[in-house]
């Protein structure tokens, strides 16, 4: 559900198109739509085949929620997250109160499962989560190129290049493992950004299971061909906001960063992206170099595939191209509407600050570039 105020000049003839064909209205609660006039976007359930790319993958919850999380998950999420059972709803109310109290003109979707995700990822703090919802917001309008009609069918070159999967089996702790092959990806190929768009739709995928939500995600970075041209390429500029996206401006929860087959270079390429760690996620970065013994003390034998030292067959990129592909029209519904923060009045600070800045990162740049070509 989308609360968002009914003003049809402000729907672009797309969404309107959508919203005729493949979308319902749904009151939140009476109290609710006295303040607030809901739009429920969400693609309607699509009955799929056994043996599709989304067999292996959770489905996206039900449009009314209903946990989903076992009793050990439960008492996982209890113990780490902070989170109640008996408090749930009401902790998901007071946040959509907060919403429409205090940004009364934001386009979000205020229903329960969605709303969860930024409770689950900010302990169920409610200035924190509503925090996070504005930056993942603002993180849209600041990165028009890769936020502007997105949807899998637009990245299906990155996907079939195989710069980044996600492996079929979590990892003993329920984990699933995000793969990312960044020497798959040559400047002349296409531009960086359609990496991060790529990048972002799989985020996307990946957490709308409450499972992910709860017990986040690994990320196994394979840096084996990567040289000079891939490591300048991004620049701190785009670094910077990559790594914003994933710290302060989504929902989910990254337990570890696992480097393998990094070059002497790679020295370079962490310079560029420290200075935007916070301590605690910098800690998170295990490099592994070509040991597949220390991976695997990380990441067990069981679910890795036999390029990485694994019991499971060869690396699929296949799989995860079709759990997104299956998914196109669902993404429409999501991301092809009118600007959630038309409107709407941020903080002076906010996370994402467009253009500005930009010269000082040329300078910061010019200087980490000495560092790729020494360390090159």
């Amino acid at each position: 559900m989308w609360g968002t105020p009914a003003r049809s000049s402000m729907i672009s003839h797309r969404a309107w198109f959508l919203f005729c064909v493949a979308i319902q209205t749904a009151p939140l609660s009476q109290s609710m739509a006295d303040q607030h006039e809901s739009i429920d976007l969400r693609s309607p359930p699509v009955d799929r085949p056994a043996g599709t790319g989304l067999g292996w993958f959770p489905r996206a919850p039900p449009p009314i929620y209903s946990c989903t999380l076992t009793p050990e998950l439960v008492a996982k999420a209890r113990e780490e997250l902070q989170e109640k059972p008996e408090w749930r709803l009401r902790d998901v109310q007071a946040l959509r109160d907060m919403i429409l109290k205090e940004q009364p003109n934001l386009r979000t979707r205020l229903d329960d499962a969605f709303l969860l995700r930024f409770l689950r990822a900010r302990k169920f703090d409610y200035d924190r989560a509503l925090q996070l919802l504005l930056n993942y917001h603002a993180g849209r309008k600041a990165w028009p190129e890769v936020f502007h009609d997105l949807k899998p069918s637009t990245v299906k070159h990155v996907l079939d290049l195989g710069f980044l999967t996600v492996l079929p089996r979590p990892d003993p702790n329920g984990r699933y493992i995000l793969c990312l092959r960044p020497g798959k990806w040559k400047p002349n190929d296409y531009p960086f950004v359609d990496n991060v768009r790529a990048l972002y739709l799989t985020l996307e995928k990946l957490i709308q299971p409450e499972e992910t939500q709860v017990n986040g995600i690994v990320i196994l970075a394979d840096y084996s061909g990567v040289g000079m041209s891939q490591a300048s390429n991004p620049g701190p500029f785009l670094a910077k906001r990559v790594v914003s996206i994933l710290q302060d401006g989504f929902p989910i929860r990254i337990k570890a960063v696992n480097i393998i087959n990094e070059p002497r270079i790679f020295k370079g390429i962490f310079a560029i992206i420290k200075p935007f760690l916070k301590e605690k996620m910098a800690e998170r970065y295990i490099l592994h170099g070509s040991d597949l013994g220390s991976l695997h003390r990380n990441i067990p034998q069981s679910v890795l595939p036999e390029e990485y030292g694994g019991l499971e067959v060869q690396l699929d990129m296949s799989a995860w191209s079709r759990v997104l592909l299956d998914c196109d029209e669902e993404f429409i519904v999501e991301f092809c509407q009118p600007d959630p923060l038309e409107g709407v009045v941020l903080p002076d600070s906010m996370l994402f600050e467009g253009e500005q800045g930009s010269g000082q990162d040329d300078d910061t740049f010019r200087g980490l570039r000495s560092q790729l070509y020494y360390c090159y």
